[in-house]
Formats: C-alpha cells, structure tokens, sequence
C-alpha cells in the first residue's frame, strides 16, 4: 500500500503479520501497547535520571516495544484517535501507579482531571467510527 502524501510503502514484515494472523483487535493492541509505556515509564522514575542500569534497560525495552505496537494500531485507526488513547490511558495508569508505588498524592483538581480523560476515552471508544469496536 503506497501513502499518498509521502510516498511510503508500508511493508509486510514477520512481525506484521504475526499480529495479523493473531487476530488481535487493535485497541487491545493498544492497551498492550499503554501498558509497555507505563512500565516503561515507571521504569524511567525507578532510573533515577538513568543512574541506575537495572531500570534504564527496561526503560528503553518497554518503550521500544510499546511504541512498535503503537505503530501495528496505526494500520486500523486514525493517528489522531491513536496518541489521544495512548496518552490518555498512559496518564491516568502512571497517576494510579505515583499514587500507589511512589505515593504521589492527587488532589481534587487532578482527580476530576484524570475523570475528564477516562470520559474521553470511553466517549471515543464507544461512539466514534474512528476507532474500531
């Protein structure tokens, strides 16, 4: 398949079509895919500022990986549509993640915040064509 804008052929590589032939739908791909950047990102707290080799591995391993799935839900799915679940559903775990390994408190403001996006994820995921159900 040939991109009109840039050109690009996207190619079959082993790894594509193992997912293809999984049959995965794409947006439990992308909740694999929140869940890498959320160890990933823990894992980035746990480096602290990449002093600590241990985590600074998982670090780049878990974003690796969560970025390559992120990239298989690019073939179902609007970019768009795709970074606002990702980032959405990757803030609120990282904030229930502060909150229960590192104890970061949340106050209301960031509590009804976190609210407002878990409603956006659900409004998208439930009513727009864009994302597949």
């Amino acid at each position: 398949m040939v991109l009109p804008v840039f050109g690009w052929k996207r190619s079959k590589t082993p790894l594509n079509c193992l997912f293809e032939s999984l049959l995965m739908p794409p947006f439990l791909i992308l909740i694999v895919a929140v869940l890498f950047e959320t160890i990933g990102t823990t894992a980035l707290q746990a480096s602290q500022q990449f002093s600590r080799l241990g985590p600074s591995i998982v670090v780049v391993v878990a974003y690796g990986i969560s970025f390559f799935l992120l990239s298989i839900t690019l073939k179902f799915m609007p970019v768009g549509v795709v970074y606002a679940l990702w980032s959405g559903m990757g803030i609120v775990f990282i904030a229930i993640i502060g909150l229960l390994v590192f104890g970061q408190k949340l106050d209301l403001a960031a509590v009804l915040g976190l609210a407002m996006i878990v409603g956006g994820i659900v409004v998208i995921h439930l009513f727009s064509n864009a994302s597949p159900h």
